[in-house]
């Protein structure tokens, strides 16, 4: 080869010179499409859609719920990406359907589904719940399979209760110190009343009284300075979500105290027992010994005091 020949550019006899740049692109780009083809498999027809795009629940809403009865119950349902999706209430225990959308499907018209345009909220509403509504209710969504949330609901009996015995006795002169709890209460109660009678005391203008609510600890408190016989009755606490509790408060002069502080003691329950049974007056000594054996009765002694109140008994059955 000569060195003109040298020199002499070589001509491309494949002719792959003149493909256009662009074209050269597309087919790198198309061999990368099927290498990825290659890795991964064929792409199933949904890869575009993403997770998201179907219906899920929003798991910030409580699982568990505890309702009085007589006060509403709501169980909170939250629904993400519902589409045009239906949402239903279903009862556990037998599958009965109770809500369908916001239509009620069942006869029991204390179940109610509340729902506003545009939330994602669909809430159950009961009214007037009963212990026999407890149990588990299903939030469903109708996919293809049915997705299902479980919510449960607890239906308690909430009790006022007042501490102490059933009846008390107090020294005239003495405070009147009752205090009040709300039982198995799953909100503080909004309020808790106190009566005398129909009388309410929380407001009452004798002086010397005093009502301390702590809705925290669902306790109130009646204070009753030197209290007098006219202070003598049943008071009754009324929570707002309870139900009320009632003890009889006895006021009496010149009574020991420490006899005053056992009303449901044996002889105090002879003397009541004995004042309702007997169809004849009480004689004086058998009062005298009734009033002597809850002195001693205060004082801890320690006598089967039973055999002795039977024993007055039938001598009062006898007379």
């Amino acid at each position: 080869m000569s060195s003109e020949e040298y020199q002499r550019p070589m001509k491309m006899k494949t002719g792959i010179s003149c493909v256009p740049l662009w074209l050269w692109q597309l087919l790198l780009l198309l061999l990368m499409d099927c290498g990825n083809m290659a890795v991964f498999g064929e792409v199933p027809p949904h890869y575009w859609e993403t997770p998201y795009s179907q219906p899920y629940f929003d798991n910030s809403s409580r699982r568990e719920v505890t309702a009085t009865v007589g006060q509403a119950a709501l169980l909170h349902c939250r629904v993400r990406n519902l589409g045009d999706r239906a949402v239903s209430w279903i009862r556990k225990r037998d599958l009965h359907i109770l809500t369908v959308g916001i239509l009620t499907y069942t006869n029991d018209q204390r179940f109610q589904s509340l729902h506003s345009e545009g939330s994602d909220e669909w809430t159950l509403r009961i009214s007037s719940p009963q212990p026999r509504d407890s149990g588990t209710y299903e939030c469903q969504v109708s996919t293809e399979p049915k997705i299902s949330q479980g919510f449960r609901l607890n239906v308690v009996v909430s009790r006022a209760k007042i501490l102490g015995n059933a009846e008390l006795f107090i020294k005239s002169g003495s405070d009147i110190n009752l205090t009040c709890l709300a039982m198995q209460s799953p909100v503080p109660p909004s309020f808790i009343y106190w009566y005398k009678g129909k009388r309410v005391m929380n407001y009452s203008q004798r002086g010397g009284i005093n009502v301390i609510t702590e809705r925290s600890t669902r306790t109130s408190k009646l204070l009753i300075a030197k209290a007098t016989p006219a202070d003598s009755g049943n008071y009754t606490c009324s929570p707002s979500s309870s139900d009320s509790a009632s003890v009889v408060v006895h006021v009496i002069n010149g009574e020991h105290p420490a006899a005053m502080q056992h009303g449901n003691s044996s002889a105090s329950c002879l003397l009541r027992r004995l004042r309702h049974t007997s169809a004849v007056p009480l004689p004086l000594p058998l009062v005298a010994i009734a009033i002597a054996t809850m002195w001693l009765s205060a004082a801890a002694v320690t006598c089967n005091w039973s055999n002795i109140a039977a024993g007055l008994l039938n001598v009062c059955t006898w007379s």
